[in-house]
């Protein structure tokens, strides 16, 4: 497993698009200076907020145009038979393709952090728990859902993953949206319905914090903890079932 990690790893980063990634999101996060400065009050919540979400906006675009062609290249392309034909278990071989994808994710949001940090010290605005937490949540949320399309790719095309997995990414972000407006058109039922279905998405909104930065903060440390909890067994549970269902799968050549 630590040998696909590392290979998978060693690829990725050759990828001429990681570049291209971290170039116009290193331009985005610059940006919010310009930003901070056109905007009338309130600059330094606008630097915060727009580069926070320039460092997620990235990560969704690498993990699901990148990540989501992992298993699907090693199918189309029938190297998953030369693969499987060696000493290699399958849960090693989507276990290794996770991490070494995690991997190039950690990358991308420390280099875009480190940046996103130097930029909060040149502005003059102090660097919060809050928005290292938001840091770190941001990293579970693309975390997550690389997981969501490794499970998608194992049965689905390409297409199809990109569209479903952005389609619960979006969903779980608007729960609270969704199940008050349920309450106010006074269906009790599928209110009742909605909540139960939401256990089955993963907690998206509850990460969400960087909405709230500047405008709330009392927080405990047991929020966090347990949605870091919460996000990593979620994590585990999908890699769970992901490796269940490739284990099962047959490849035709």
């Amino acid at each position: 497993m630590l040998n696909i990690a590392k290979n998978t790893f060693k690829e990725i980063v050759r990828n001429r698009f990681l570049y291209l990634i971290l170039f116009f999101a290193f331009v985005f996060i610059i940006f919010s200076l310009a930003l901070g400065k056109l905007t009338i009050g309130e600059a330094d919540k606008v630097i915060v907020d727009f580069g926070l979400g320039m460092i997620e906006i990235f990560g969704l675009i690498w993990v699901l145009f990148v990540g989501s062609q992992l298993l699907f290249k090693e199918i189309e392309w029938k190297t998953i038979f030369l693969i499987l034909s060696k000493p290699i278990k399958r849960q090693d071989f989507i276990l290794g393709k996770f991490f070494g994808f995690s991997a190039t994710i950690f990358l991308i949001v420390l280099l875009q952090a480190m940046l996103y940090v130097a930029i909060l010290l040149m502005s003059w605005i102090p660097i919060t728990g809050l928005i290292l937490w938001a840091l770190l949540f941001t990293f579970f949320k693309l975390e997550i859902l690389l997981a969501i399309v490794f499970f998608f790719s194992t049965f689905m095309s390409n297409i199809m993953t990109i569209m479903v997995s952005l389609m619960i990414y979006l969903i779980s972000h608007n729960f609270s949206l969704l199940l008050d407006l349920l309450y106010r058109s006074g269906q009790e039922i599928l209110v009742k319905i909605w909540s139960i279905f939401q256990l089955l998405f993963p907690p998206m909104q509850s990460l969400n914090i960087k909405d709230v930065i500047g405008s709330f903060s009392d927080f405990s440390l047991s929020f966090f903890m347990y949605n870091s909890f919460y996000a990593a067994m979620y994590i585990l549970i999908i890699l769970f079932f992901t490796v269940q269902i490739f284990s099962r799968k047959t490849f035709e050549d």
